[in-house]
């Protein structure tokens, strides 16, 4: 059986062992050379360790993604060992979840310029490396259920992430006569039980701002991250062709629920 993304090659930002990490993995299964950028090189190690595992190839090229001159080299580095870019998946983040009253002005600018100057730099380069290359592709910006309502102490999160709703629109409109799609994804808060997201918790439990998710789920479950790889494959690959500037939302039916319903009570 073909495999949905064989013969192409793709770059994923921020690829953790949770969500860009699988993503770079399940990319691997369907048949992509894969390119793992982290800012920790031992991150982006590791999940290209965790691809070769697979039986598929992968590079880590970890780096600052709002460094123009890394993003520049990481593009012509992948070009040189691949020779060409069909797929970028912009998921990399910077995670420091506070409030308007209590975030200083420049934490805001540093968490916006990872999650949009990011994404603006790698788009930028990947979708010109495309048009020289003459190959089209799919370039897919990582949102979140954070970007479509208002979630309280998450200020710079939730900020950045909403804007990267019209920069996927406004990318689409520009790139679609070059044959590049341009699409969101969005998930909700994912099952992951490792250190780093605990940390990210129990900040936000610290917070004041307290957050329940399973009983108002109404699907009772969050997703985990390889929930979300089917939907991202289906971006990545040809069987997406005729969309673009839209988005597709995997979040055990969060954003769908009328407000006040408790789903599961108990």
């Amino acid at each position: 059986m073909t495999r949905r993304l064989e013969g192409k090659v793709a770059i994923v930002t921020g690829a953790s062992k949770n969500i860009g990490g699988s993503i770079a993995a399940g990319f691997a299964v369907e048949g992509a050379k894969v390119v793992c950028n982290d800012l920790d090189p031992a991150t982006a190690a590791a999940t290209a360790e965790r691809v070769a595992g697979l039986g598929g190839h992968a590079m880590a090229l970890p780096g600052d993604v709002t460094d123009e001159a890394y993003v520049a080299a990481a593009v012509e580095r992948t070009i040189d060992e691949w020779g060409r870019i069909d797929v970028l998946v912009n998921n990399a983040v910077l995670f420091n979840k506070k409030g308007v009253l209590d975030m200083s002005h420049a934490e805001f600018r540093a968490q916006l310029d990872v999650i949009l100057g990011g994404a603006f730099l790698l788009t930028k380069h990947v979708a010109a490396a495309m048009i020289e290359l003459g190959i089209g592709g799919s370039i897919v910006n990582v949102l979140s259920t954070a970007a479509w309502q208002g979630e309280p102490g998450n200020i710079g999160y939730s900020t950045g992430k909403g804007a990267l709703i019209n920069f996927t629109r406004s990318a689409a409109m520009e790139l679609a006569q070059h044959g590049i799609r341009v699409n969101g994804f969005t998930p909700t808060a994912t099952a992951i039980t490792d250190a780093a997201h605990e940390a990210r918790r129990a900040e936000s439990r610290s917070s004041g701002w307290t957050m329940e998710f399973e009983s108002h789920l109404p699907l009772g479950r969050r997703p985990t991250p390889e929930d979300y790889v089917p939907a991202l494959v289906f971006l990545a690959s040809d069987d997406s062709r005729m969309m673009t500037g839209t988005n597709i939302t995997v979040d055990a039916g969060a954003t769908a629920k009328y407000w006040p319903w408790v789903p599961h009570p108990d």
